[in-house]
């Protein structure tokens, strides 16, 4: 059976959007997806579906978490061969120490992706951003906290993305089986 990964956008985070990861997975599973695991308290499980759409399971997923939580949020779900796609064909990677202060953004689809690119122009000399067509790549060297890119994508302009740092990312693959 096909499995996804599922990253909520922006919960968890402060006292607001609060999604409790225990009874997030309860409610995958009330959906009839199997196998479901969460990973940490930020928004990221993985589960099994027959279903084929990343976009239904999506829609499905933040209608059930906006009723069950009162949150309304972005909700990224992709399959298990796109995270691999994302971590195996990353045109860069941090190096050794650096995995905090490297992002990636996932966007339900492409035009989510490519709506970042008026960033590109906002990268500093210690800021490094590509957008592909599966996922962004932002290495800061300087820090995420100094980046302003980093900035914009955790504010309005990233409203369409969710970013997860590298180490997260691999964790996720794992779970998938996907890295």
């Amino acid at each position: 059976m096909p499995r996804f990964a599922v990253l909520l956008r922006g919960v968890n985070v402060g006292k607001g959007n609060r999604v409790p990861m225990a009874e997030f997975k309860v409610l995958l599973e009330q959906m009839g997806y199997t196998d479901v695991k969460t990973l940490l308290n930020s928004g990221n499980a993985v589960f099994s579906s027959s279903a084929r759409s990343d976009a239904k399971l999506s829609a499905a997923v933040a209608a059930e978490v906006e009723r069950k939580f009162g949150v309304s949020t972005p909700v990224i779900v992709k399959s298990a061969a796109e995270v691999a796609l994302v971590i195996n064909e990353a045109p860069m990677t941090p190096p050794d120490g650096e995995q905090s202060r490297f992002l990636v953004a996932f966007g339900q689809d492409e035009q989510a992706l490519q709506a970042l690119s008026p960033l590109l122009r906002l990268a500093g000399d210690t800021e490094h951003l590509v957008i592909t067509r599966h996922a962004a790549y932002l290495h800061s060297s300087g820090g995420l906290l100094e980046s302003k890119i980093g900035e914009a994508l955790l504010g309005k302009a990233g409203r369409g993305v969710t970013t997860r740092n590298w180490a997260t990312v691999l964790k996720v693959g794992a779970l998938l089986g996907a890295a």
